[in-house]
């Protein structure tokens, strides 16, 4: 390593262990999770895609290991076998994660914060927000694009509509996958096109149905012609397939639908014009997403008593980050005018911890920091700058 390398390693682990220090003097408590973690919750909770970038073994039992991919999970599963389980408690962290990343080093720091059993949601979604900012601010970034959404506003519009089960579950499955819900929509808004003739029956008594009767039917035929698993799909899979055909068979999204999530969709700008659009929206519509829409508004006036200046920041209701498990507030900080990774990113995750094996649902909000995109940002920053004086 070179002199000009190891100078440049010393500031950024100087600059990180002051970042935890600060986290910590918030009145976070320092986490050190196990570096090798059961692999089932990050496949369950990620989704088998997330396997071709995991590192991966097994114990003497034949359960499934890996290095862990990222914090949040090893965090909660530490928290929910404490005795603060339950409990408002806060944790910090900073510490090397694993994952294969092509031909950058598998190897990489994270830092962050999380939160668990805050009933007072909207106050701590914004300290997060706040305490993400203060992150970026401390590598000596001033101008950064915050970009935020709601998956919590979503899932009201689309129970307000009272679709079809599987329409919700597919919509709200591709919520954060921009090009698919676009394309969804496109679909939906067509009558589904001819289907296989031998299975018009199952799919005339499917066409409406909930899943666990779906899955009920499917299992019945399936035990009938003795067999559990067909062309590698499990029944699971055969009456999600059926269902989802038997409901776009019977019919397009009604238009009006359409209509409104399209419209739904568009709304950006800062929080306060969001929220007006909102409200247009929810009145003209006769929509009841009321309450979801007060959570939004209550955060804002969090944000902004926490120093932050609500005008500058970007609310989108088709922003969402790719991860299953939110179930609010989403936020990405980048360095301004960049389009490439996010530099401090989170939001709220209230399932998780209940799909992580707790009695009762817990809430659960934090963020993780990119140490070595927020040391890249910074370097820019301060080429710039000197740059900029030289002239």
């Amino acid at each position: 390593m070179t002199d000009t390398h190891a100078f440049g390693a010393t500031r950024t682990a100087s600059r990180a262990a002051a970042l935890l220090s600060s986290f910590m003097q918030a009145g976070y408590i320092k986490a050190e999770p196990a570096i090798l973690q059961p692999a089932e919750p990050f496949l369950d909770l990620s989704g088998e895609d997330i396997r071709k970038s995991l590192y991966l073994t097994s114990d003497s039992g034949g359960e499934e290991l890996c290095l862990r991919p990222d914090l949040t999970i090893p965090v909660a599963r530490d928290y929910l076998a404490s005795s603060k389980a339950g409990k408002p408690a806060g944790f910090c962290y900073l510490g090397p994660v694993f994952r294969y990343r092509g031909g950058r080093s598998s190897e990489f720091p994270q830092a962050g914060i999380e939160s668990f059993g805050r009933q007072d949601r909207a106050a701590a979604d914004a300290e997060m927000l706040a305490l993400g900012l203060e992150a970026v601010a401390a590598f000596g970034i001033a101008d950064v694009d915050i970009r935020t959404g709601d998956v919590a506003l979503f899932t009201a519009l689309i129970d307000s509509l009272d679709l079809y089960p599987v329409w919700r579950r597919r919509l709200m499955k591709d919520f954060n996958r921009k090009v698919s819900l676009a394309l969804d929509i496109e679909r939906l808004t067509l009558a589904s096109g001819p289907g296989h003739k031998e299975y018009e029956g199952v799919l005339a008594a499917l066409a409406g149905s909930d899943r666990k009767a779906a899955l009920a039917l499917v299992t019945d035929m399936m035990s009938i012609a003795g067999a559990t698993i067909v062309g590698g799909r499990s029944l699971d899979e055969i009456a999600d397939r059926f269902l989802e055909q038997s409901t776009l068979k019977s019919g397009a999204l009604p238009h009006e639908a359409l209509t409104i999530i399209k419209r739904f969709l568009a709304i950006s700008g800062d929080p306060d014009d969001a929220l007006g659009q909102l409200r247009a929206l929810a009145s003209d519509a006769g929509l009841d997403i009321h309450r979801a829409i007060d959570q939004v508004e209550s955060r804002t006036g969090f944000m902004a008593a926490r120093g932050v200046e609500t005008d500058s920041i970007s609310f989108a209701t088709a922003f969402g980050r790719g991860v299953d498990y939110y179930t609010g507030f989403e936020f990405e900080l980048q360095r301004k005018d960049q389009d490439d990774e996010p530099l401090v990113a989170g939001g709220r995750y209230d399932d998780l911890m209940t799909r992580l094996g707790a009695a009762a649902p817990i809430p659960a909000v934090g963020f993780a920091v990119w140490i070595e995109a927020l040391t890249r940002s910074a370097d820019v920053s301060s080429a710039s700058r000197i740059g900029g004086s030289a002239q």
